[in-house]
């Protein structure tokens, strides 16, 4: 048979050429081996048809189907006939020219390897395993650790991982998935003269033998964990045609768009105010035969929410929520060895497990085929994993409706244990959620069918009542255990504005509540209620209180319908609303009287310049040093400035993003101007001047918008851009707090400057008030 490679290059030649080094052109050596399949007899994981008038209402139909699945842990659902959303994906642009990332898995290590550090000089790339062999692995969505066989020199810190692999097209991974997939299970049928294609039953029967029983090493390359920058979304949003299709709407709006799912009313997802790449906003995956996603839960014990774009099936396994902790003792009692190496292993994603393992252990598994065009829910804190049986492409992001709250509280005291951070403020989530129903309460006329929808979530009995009761005595209780050594302090309402604030020890996030002291705490130094930061004595420990217990007692009572505490809720929940859109506006000048709140709402004011400097917020002063290249005739560079501000997303400027400006000492060079896109820290641009940074954010928000061909007709208004003003020293505010570091004028060019500009303006006013009083020009 001809080697994989070899036969690329002779059927498509008009593939791009790689080093003969690259995972592309290595032989495909192993090969299918049925008589020792390995298929998982357990049992299938329910699949819901809904009709056309239940597919409306995307939680609701969750809801419906929720007492139902929920105890299988995933399930499946078949869309109705007339779901049939155009895939962005084909478009020839994306499908022929746009390429993504790949890792490499190897396959048979995933459930069949040693501890890192056990690890000797490895002999060969080929080995051969015993038939018997049961042990097993571990997978890691960010890992990138190399094979450990190809490594001699492993050491302890190393942790088992997948490499980067190719970049490819998504024409160039079809070809490349195919020709393995022909090669590891090419043959001919009985009659020798027609091609052959093995059944999803038996590429799962094999994919655990290869996973239990290895016997050759099996490498595959999977696009997982794609973030929006790289191919977008499967789903079209409103703007990504040039002209639009009416026929398009109900895809671009229907809550089964993963780009709407998220933030739909009913998620309290759309509670949190970033866009977390993989929660809520989708992540596609692009699959071959045998690319496995481990066993995992979701970030949060959040639901997730899997759609099969195009290609071949996907199979899926699940563990109940109920059934999370049996999967771990399970998982450690066959890999102690790796657990006792890596105790946070299953937070990896880089380790396989055979479901048939934890039938045997008495946990119960379940399996789902997603074929195209269908939808896989999973619950909270369900298990899942699974691999692809050939070339495909899936998209997922997460979803919260109001039965999570529980759930996500759960993870809240499971990460504080294992001291790992959260991907989200449950506690900010949790009282948005009771802000929004408290306004639904309260309100009449037209907002009665809000004020119901929520009403169902409140009362006495009410889900959002007793998540927010449960939270509050749990604040009670560990208040009580802290004892009688701390003053109670009202927490500023921009405690954590800036970003999150999480425990010293156990990186809780400390949104309702923190601990922390006067005497010997840094001033971003806090703890959570469970963990005092000091021992110190006297009135120097405090506790930040967001909220006092009176007043979360008196919530809960509004949640439960007692009107006298509902009013004053009420108002708070307004007052706080205001207070936030009154919030301290540094560049308030430059709003026009139509303020726009998103980039698809274009101003029209002569410069949208204006809109994106609206507010600039500081976050560091920093300090002053004396020399020429601290400082032009315009501004005071302080070494250590930074701020923060809203413009258009370089990866996706139909949304506005925070940018983080700040200024570095670059030594004999002077200041070092950076400014970094504050959800992707690897995006950032740092130059010797603030106009030269934003300048160049400014020409990839041009290039992205081009690009997508959705706002051409907006690109002319972003010709130019303001450094200064972005950077936050056009501010008041700023000028005069930089001012106020050098208060002998040491920095000369711009006092100078200053002073010559006060005098001219002085003259200028004098001239005016002059011509103002006699009514002729003395000029």
């Amino acid at each position: 048979m001809e080697p994989f490679s070899a036969a690329q290059n002779k059927e498509d030649k008009d593939t791009n050429v790689e080093s003969p080094s690259s995972p592309r052109h290595r032989e495909v050596l192993a090969r299918w081996d049925p008589a020792d399949a390995k298929r998982p007899d357990i049992g299938e994981a329910p699949v819901f048809h809904p009709t056309s008038e239940e597919f409306e209402d995307t939680l609701a139909y969750i809801e419906k189907i929720r007492p139902l699945a929920e105890s299988f842990g995933i399930c499946r659902i078949v869309p109705p006939s007339n779901w049939s959303p155009p895939c962005r994906l084909k478009e020839k642009s994306i499908w022929k020219d746009t390429k993504f990332p790949t890792r490499i898995q190897f396959v048979d290590l995933l459930q069949n390897r040693e501890p890192m550090k056990k690890k000797k000089k490895p002999k060969g790339r080929k080995r051969k395993r015993g038939r018997n062999s049961r042990t097993v692995a571990s997978k890691k969505r960010y890992g990138s650790v190399s094979r450990s066989v190809s490594s001699p020199k492993t050491t302890e810190e190393e942790t088992f991982g997948f490499n980067s692999g190719s970049d490819f097209t998504l024409e160039d991974f079809e070809k490349y998935a195919r020709y393995f997939k022909d090669y590891y299970f090419g043959r001919k049928d009985n009659a020798g003269d027609t091609e052959w294609t093995p059944t999803v039953e038996e590429i799962e029967g094999e994919y655990w033998r290869i996973i239990e029983q290895p016997t050759d090493e099996v490498e595959v390359s999977y696009g997982a964990d794609l973030e929006n920058r790289v191919l977008g979304s499967g789903f079209y949003k409103r703007g990504d045609m040039k002209t639009g299709r009416s026929d398009m709407e109900p895809y671009i709006a229907s809550g089964w768009n993963l780009n709407n799912l998220a933030r739909l009313p009913g998620s309290l997802l759309s509670f949190e105010d970033s866009n977390i790449s993989g929660v809520l906003v989708p992540w596609l995956y692009i699959g071959m035969c045998f690319s496995t996603f481990c066993w995992h839960v979701e970030d949060n014990h959040l639901y997730s929410l899997n759609y099969h774009h195009f290609g071949e099936p996907k199979v899926w396994y699940g563990v109940p929520g109920s059934h999370a902790t049996g999967l771990e003792k399970a998982m450690r009692k066959h890999l102690p060895d790796l657990f006792d190496e890596q105790p946070d292993l299953l937070h990896g994603l880089v380790t396989q497990f055979s479901p048939s393992i934890l039938k045997d252990e008495g946990v119960p598994v379940y399996r789902a085929v997603q074929n195209a065009g269908e939808y896989v829910l999973t619950f909270p804190r369900a298990y899942h994993s699974g691999f692809n049986s050939g070339f495909n492409c899936a998209e997922a992001v997460n979803v919260a409706p109001v039965d999570w709250l529980s759930h996500g509280q759960n993870a809240v005291e499971i990460y504080s244990q294992e001291t790992r951070k959260a991907s989200l403020s449950h506690d900010k989530i949790l009282l948005g959620a009771a802000y929004e129903a408290v306004k639904s309460l309260s309100a009449s006329g037209e907002d009665n069918t809000k004020r119901f929808s929520w009403k169902s979530f409140c009362g006495k009995d009410g889900i959002l009542t007793k998540a927010m009761e449960a939270r509050l005595r749990i604040e009670e209780r560990r208040i009580e255990d802290l004892g009688n050594g701390f003053s109670l302090v009202k927490m500023d309402k921009d405690f954590d504005s800036k970003g999150e604030m999480e425990c010293f020890s156990c990186f809780s996030d400390l949104h309702l509540s923190a601990t922390g002291c006067n005497n010997c705490s840094s001033s971003e130094e806090y703890g959570c209620t469970k963990h005092d930061i000091c021992s110190c004595e006297g009135n120097n420990r405090f506790i930040y209180l967001r909220y006092t217990i009176d007043e979360l007692s008196s919530l809960i009572r509004a949640l439960e319908g007692e009107s006298d505490d509902l009013k004053t809720w009420a108002s708070k929940v307004v007052k706080e609303k205001q207070l936030q859109e009154e919030s301290f506006d540094l560049n308030l000048d430059l709003v026009s009287d139509g303020e726009c709140n998103t980039a698809s709402e274009i101003c029209d004011d002569a410069s949208i310049m204006e809109f994106a400097a609206y507010v600039v917020e500081p976050i560091n002063l920093g300090s002053l040093v004396v020399g020429k290249l601290w400082c032009n005739k315009d501004a005071i560079f302080p070494r250590g400035f930074k701020s923060r501000v809203k413009f258009y997303n370089m990866q996706d400027p139909m949304r506005m993003s925070y940018y983080v400006s700040e200024i570095l000492d670059a030594g004999l060079m002077g200041p070092l101007f950076k400014v970094t896109l504050e959800e992707s820290q690897g995006e950032s641009f740092s130059y010797a001047s603030p106009q030269k940074c934003w300048e160049m954010v400014l020409l990839r928000v041009k290039e992205e918008m081009i690009r997508r061909s959705s706002q051409e007709q907006d690109v002319h208004k972003l010709e130019s851009i303001d450094g200064l003003k972005m950077f936050g020293f056009r501010s008041p505010f700023i000028v005069q707090a930089t001012e106020a570091l050098d208060p002998n004028h040491h920095l000369v060019q711009y006092w100078n400057h200053k002073n010559e500009t006060a005098s001219s303006m002085s003259n200028s006013s004098l001239s005016l008030t002059k011509t103002k009083l006699f009514g002729v020009d003395l000029n």
